[in-house]
């Protein structure tokens, strides 16, 4: 009887050794992969997340543009024979354009010229006559009304002429728009039509945009519009990245469009932006005070294309976490979603951090 239940006693204990030593192996594994979760010790500065008194803005777009702009359309109606500038080319004062087919034109003056031919052979026999039947009449060989039917024949003969050769002033100098030159010095900025179109006044052809002096044009709405004025200043934020830059307001639309029941604003640009005609701006105006959270710039990073910061928690581990940015100014960036005052964020080595890495560093204000 003793001797059955050694065996069995002998299997109980090989078992619960066996036991015993995964039960241990697992607690060693569970321990190596908690440290390895910690990861690395970095040194970075931390910053308190708190509530700040902050401005009040609200961001329209806007388009960069040359208070100088000029377009430039035919004074007459004709084909377009060659157009002489493309976009983006420079052009001086005066320099050729484009070029309207003038045959119509030159119709118009080989007919008036041809009148004025016409006239010009009246009046010579008209002064014919009057010079003969003067001397007639001094003599009084013919009578008065005879007389003053030829000296009326005369003067009508005189005043044809001259509206013949005003005629052919005026289509000689309808010539001279066939040919059409740049008013002012500047940058082309817009072809609106080609060789063979239809030119016709007031439509424009070519846009030329002066270099003197940048505009930003932007529309707001009635609740912007009741809290500007000009010669307020403005932030201008022209990459999206919050680099702003500081225009002043130059007019201020009073009239809405009837359609959007926006007011059109012109924002005054330094004369160092760097911008050029065309390029795409966010403009931020300040419209009161309220309280808002702002993190230094240099706190958020871009991980596999998500924004976001390392939040520092109790025990000092950096967790990424996704917030999503507001307006950027001055090195500090407003966080909209993603933060609550009294959470700690690294401000520095943000580009080495990784998820689960010791923090040990300084406060950073």
């Amino acid at each position: 009887m003793s001797s059955q239940r050694i065996p069995s006693l002998l299997s109980l204990s090989a078992i619960g050794l066996a036991l015993g030593l995964t039960l241990g192996c697992g607690e060693r594994k569970t321990s190596e992969e908690s440290t390895a979760q910690v990861g690395r010790t970095l040194a970075a500065d931390v910053h308190t997340v708190q509530k700040v008194a902050m401005t009040q803005r609200i961001e329209v777009p806007g388009t960069v543009a040359s208070e100088d702009q000029v377009q430039v359309a035919s004074r007459l109606m004709g084909y377009i024979r060659e157009i002489k500038v493309q976009e983006g080319q420079p052009v001086k004062a005066g320099q050729l354009l484009f070029v309207i087919d003038p045959t119509d034109i030159q119709g118009q003056v080989n007919q008036t010229r041809a009148g004025l031919a016409q006239a010009e052979a009246a009046l010579a026999d008209a002064q014919s006559d009057y010079e003969r039947f003067g001397a007639l009449y001094k003599e009084e060989a013919i009578p008065k009304v005879q007389w003053d039917k030829v000296r009326l024949q005369h003067q009508i003969a005189q005043q044809q002429v001259a509206a013949a050769k005003a005629g052919l002033g005026t289509a000689s100098s309808q010539m001279r728009y066939a040919s059409v030159t740049a008013p002012i010095s500047g940058v082309v900025t817009q072809k609106m039509a080609n060789a063979g179109d239809l030119a016709a006044p007031g439509r424009p052809v070519v846009v030329i945009e002066g270099l003197k002096k940048l505009q930003v044009i932007t529309s707001v709405s009635d609740e912007v519009f009741a809290q500007i004025k000009p010669g307020d200043k403005v932030s201008i934020d022209p990459d999206g990245k919050g680099s702003n830059l500081e225009g002043v307001i130059a007019l201020v639309v009073p009239a809405a469009d009837p359609v959007s029941h926006t007011h059109l604003v012109k924002i005054d640009l330094p004369k160092t932006s760097g911008l050029e005609s065309g390029n795409f701006v966010r403009v931020g105006f300040g419209i009161g005070n309220r309280e808002g959270i702002r993190i230094p710039a240099s706190a958020v990073v871009e991980r596999a294309g998500i924004t976001g910061v390392f939040v520092i928690d109790a025990n000092g581990i950096a967790r990424f976490r996704m917030v999503r940015e507001g307006f950027a100014d001055n090195g500090h960036v407003e966080i909209q979603a993603g933060l609550t005052p009294g959470e700690q964020v690294a401000v520095s080595q943000t580009g080495q951090l990784e998820n689960g890495d010791k923090v040990s560093g300084g406060s950073h204000e």
